[in-house]
């Protein structure tokens, strides 16, 4: 095992989990400011408020990529066992 097999699978790994949890954490992003804003227009000051339109936008965004996200996840662990035999020396 190289020094450069082991970077390469250390930045394929982020940049897998970052592709990943992108769209959850862009969706939470938007739903909080969103929540966030209306809090601050009508006075409410409830900070259970922020969870459930979350929660349903986390959801929703599971839902509508849940499988291009398994392919992701899938296609990442596929190389990452097809490259083990080549470590052996």
């Amino acid at each position: 095992m190289t020094e450069t097999y082991v970077l390469n699978l250390g930045q394929n790994a982020l940049m897998t989990a970052l592709i990943l949890a992108g769209p959850f954490l862009l969706a939470s992003l938007v739903i909080g400011s969103l929540v966030s804003l209306f809090q601050a227009a009508t006075q409410i000051s409830e900070t259970t408020l922020n969870f459930v339109p979350k929660i349903l936008g986390v959801g929703l965004i599971f839902a509508i990529l849940g499988s291009w996200m398994g392919q992701q996840l899938l296609s990442f662990t596929r190389d990452l066992l097809t490259s083990l035999p080549e470590l052996i020396y």
